[in-house]
């Protein structure tokens, strides 16, 4: 086992964009990391994260599956972790019918399924213990059907509906649960969801360090969800009094193919 006076966070979708800038946030905080993506990128943000004084290891793996997050569990070596951001999460454009199963599958087991699978084996380790920080990176994506990227919202409903159910499961445990709701951020996520020929793809966003240390810091103070950005904040506040139909053709002007601005 190793021996680190660090405490050790496991930040997934690491490689870039809020998953790197949440790992940059915990280095600069004295954190040990493991950081994890299914892309070869995270070597090189490893290697750049390393010059922050800190422990930095990763793993190249597909979070989709259960074995993956099984190899990232075992590169811990035994440490226990004091930290879990689970970030990691895919995006996928277009009309559902119009998808291939297997892309609509992969986004479901990246967003969920590998998600709480990881969140079950280390909160049980932190509820054990009686301590432990979890961040879960969500989306206000959850609080709207997600024309032209219904699966995507669909699996953000989810997450965001089960942050606030563990985070009561968990309120006397010494173990704090945080849902990070971002907007629309600038990175490679709607290049990687094929959706640059539409409104949102090309629309101004917020920047990715800004949405890490708002998740970061609610993460710290324990709190159960932050919406990062007033605008965001605005958007979530009408998506709760916005019927649904209305939410939904609201979206599909943004996330529609073809309708990026010339």
């Amino acid at each position: 086992m190793n021996i680190s006076i660090h405490p050790l966070a496991i930040v997934t979708g690491a490689s870039s964009g809020i998953g790197y800038q949440l790992a940059r946030e915990c280095a600069e905080a004295g954190f040990d990391l493991l950081i994890a993506a299914d892309e070869p990128a995270i070597a090189g943000a490893a290697e750049e994260l390393g010059t922050l004084g800190v422990e930095v290891n990763f793993v190249e793996v597909d979070l989709a599956t259960l074995d993956g997050v099984d190899q990232l569990l075992a590169a811990t070596n035994g440490r226990h972790v004091d930290y879990l951001l689970a970030n990691a999460g895919h995006g996928l454009g277009r009309a559902f019918l119009d998808q291939h199963f297997e892309d609509c599958q992969h986004v479901i087991d990246t967003n969920i399924t590998g998600t709480i699978y990881l969140i079950q084996k280390i909160g049980s380790e932190m509820r054990l213990r009686g301590e432990g920080r979890i961040l879960v990176t969500g989306s206000i994506a959850g609080f709207m059907p997600g024309a032209y990227h219904a699966v995507y919202n669909g699996t953000k409903a989810f997450i965001d509906s089960f942050c606030f159910a563990i985070r009561h499961e968990l309120k006397d445990s010494g173990v704090t649960v945080t849902c990070l709701m971002p907007g629309a951020t600038e990175t490679d996520f709607f290049e990687r969801a094929d959706m640059m020929d539409t409104k949102v793809g090309n629309a101004k966003k917020d920047d990715p360090a800004d949405v890490a240390k708002t998740g970061f810091a609610a993460m710290m103070n324990g709190d159960g969800d932050v919406v990062s950005g007033w605008q965001n904040k605005l958007q979530t506040a009408i998506a709760n009094i916005t019927p649904a139909g209305v939410l939904a053709a609201q979206h599909a002007k943004e996330a529609k193919p073809g309708t990026a601005e010339k």
